[in-house]
């Protein structure tokens, strides 16, 4: 078992570099910046189940690096965005608050969470001021990003993207805040283990506020992703209208929207864990 971990933790962060020594004052900092990813994401609804956390530097995943299972999803709504982006900004958010101070140890997560800003802004159509537009062209060469709008416009996208990353960084600094007790515990996990897994997390800060199906209980019941409380809740009360009939063949999926196999709305699975 340890074999198959090991091969896995190769395969997702690269080489364990044994030659890497890093101060105790670095090791700290990536204790807290991990610990602050678990903990975000841990009490944020639509984050990712927690796998492991490990603090070991490797060769991909540098310092440390949080292991998520992600659901079998094609499809994103704002509100699951948002939570994704808040998860990532854990790390940063933790160093913040611990050390009055921020390191550049939230590289690969800043150009994350840009990118799932710009494309809520200017692909998805989920932003109130620039509307239902999409900049997306899918016919151009590599999918490329086109600029069809004026340079006002530009300023409101720009200005909108701030905003939607203060607020999941102010969201985020308000969850870590009102779970510091948390967070310290799990931190300090870390640096006294340097790797943990979803039983110690539950160990240290409790079973998950969130309850969700397993990969196989979402089989059996017939769905095809897990689903957290709020959704099977909401399921639970919603009710078909009167006189409605279910027609599979007239209802489009989001694999084959009005019956075509091709479609752009895969492409919310970039954003996946």
């Amino acid at each position: 078992m340890q074999d198959f971990n090991d091969a896995i933790d190769r395969v997702i962060g690269g080489l364990e570099k044994k030659n890497k020594i890093i101060s105790p004052e670095e090791k700290k900092i990536v204790a807290y910046h991990e610990a602050g990813h678990a903990i975000a994401g841990w009490f944020l609804e639509h984050c990712d189940p927690l796998v492991k956390v490990s603090i070991v530097p490797r060769g991909v995943a540098a310092l440390g690096y949080a292991q998520y299972l992600p659901k079998e999803q094609f499809l994103y709504n704002t509100e699951q965005l948002i939570d994704e982006m808040c998860m990532a900004l854990g790390g940063r958010a933790a160093e913040q608050i611990v050390f009055g101070k921020i390191s550049t140890g939230a590289l690969s997560d800043l150009e994350r969470i840009t990118k799932m800003a710009y494309s809520i802004v200017t692909m998805y159509g989920m932003n109130a001021k620039i509307g239902n537009l999409s900049f997306y062209d899918s016919k151009q060469p590599d999918h490329s990003f086109t600029k069809p709008y004026s340079e006002a416009t530009a300023e409101t996208i720009d200005a909108e993207v701030r905003g939607l990353v203060q607020m999941a960084y102010d969201r985020t600094i308000q969850l870590l805040t009102d779970k510091r007790q948390e967070l310290e515990v799990v931190a300090q996990e870390l640096l006294a283990k340097e790797i943990i897994f979803q039983s110690d997390l539950e160990r240290l800060v409790g079973k998950r506020p969130f309850e969700a199906l397993t990969t196989y209980q979402a089989h059996t019941a017939g769905t095809d992703r897990s689903k957290t409380q709020s959704e099977l809740a909401s399921e639970t009360h919603t009710t078909a209208p009167t006189g409605a009939q279910q027609n599979q063949e007239d209802t489009p999926t989001a694999a084959e929207p009005n019956g075509s196999e091709s479609s752009a709305t895969g492409e919310g699975t970039t954003f996946s864990s």
